[in-house]
């Protein structure tokens, strides 16, 4: 018992003070569950996403909260946005610190009848995003002495597929090869570069699952954004610098359960 009170404590004292942080797809969902943790334990938190009216909510109720906060409506698919977003955090405060990608969409669709064009949006927002939000922001990271830290937010589904999901598959797919590639390159200048698989992580009403739902997991529990944000504070912590190139799954053990039908 000791010893998991010590933990706790260690985890109330991770400190994000006047460290910036970027967040892409932070107006709803995992994204957003993020920046609020970020802002809790006191970092500039800097929040991209295309909904404006999504991001600048989210902005509000983390400063009446008490908490630090930029939004900056950003496509991730226009790499003049993306510049513009890190010219923008840096102008604000100075430096960038870590950049979490985390915007994606999923559109799941008969390989047969999926557009080119369908094809390309979701590679340019899930994928290609990744790529140009890291270099732009490793830009900024590689002239601070301690360097910076960069997690991509991948998907169970890198690893394991249901039907038609076969373009949304290869960006998580590609965003876990992306992120070793990313993580030699960039080690010469100090910054780690991780990856996190979600597996069921509910955004909407988590009232409204069912036991069969929560039983899928191991942890007896479908997860929350939270448990998400919680995997990105340790791997964006200081401390944790030993840390590069891992693709991290928080799924709660669902890949790792055998379930078979009744």
């Amino acid at each position: 018992m000791e010893q998991y009170w010590n933990r706790k404590r260690m985890w109330d004292r991770v400190d994000f003070t006047n460290q910036t942080v970027i967040v892409t797809g932070a107006g709803n969902g995992i994204g957003k569950g993020i920046a609020f943790l970020y802002a809790e334990k006191g970092a500039n938190v800097v929040l991209a996403d295309i909904d404006a009216t999504a991001g600048a909510q989210t902005v509000k109720k983390i400063k009446e909260q008490g908490g630090k906060a930029l939004f900056i409506q950003t496509d991730v698919r226009q790499e003049v946005d993306i510049i513009q977003l890190m010219n923008k955090a840096h102008q604000a405060y100075g430096q960038i610190n870590a950049l979490i990608n985390n915007a994606g969409v999923s559109k799941f669709q008969s390989p047969y009848d999926l557009s080119v064009e369908n094809w390309d949006d979701i590679i340019n927002t899930n994928l290609r995003s990744v790529f140009l939000a890291s270099r732009e922001a490793a830009k900024w990271m590689r002239h601070d002495e301690e360097g910076g830290s960069i997690v991509n937010i991948a998907s169970t589904r890198a690893i394991m597929s249901e039907p038609n999901s076969e373009a949304y598959a290869a960006t998580k797919g590609g965003i876990v090869a992306l992120t070793h590639a990313l993580a030699a390159s960039f080690s010469e200048d100090r910054i780690t570069v991780n990856a996190i698989s979600p597996g069921w992580i509910e955004t909407g009403n988590y009232e409204n699952l069912t036991k069969s739902d929560h039983e899928q997991h191991l942890s007896k529990r479908v997860g929350k954004p939270d448990d998400i944000a919680r995997a990105c504070l340790y791997l964006t912590a200081k401390e944790n610098d030993f840390v590069t190139g891992i693709n991290l799954v928080v799924d709660g053990g669902m890949t790792r359960k055998m379930i078979y039908e009744e």
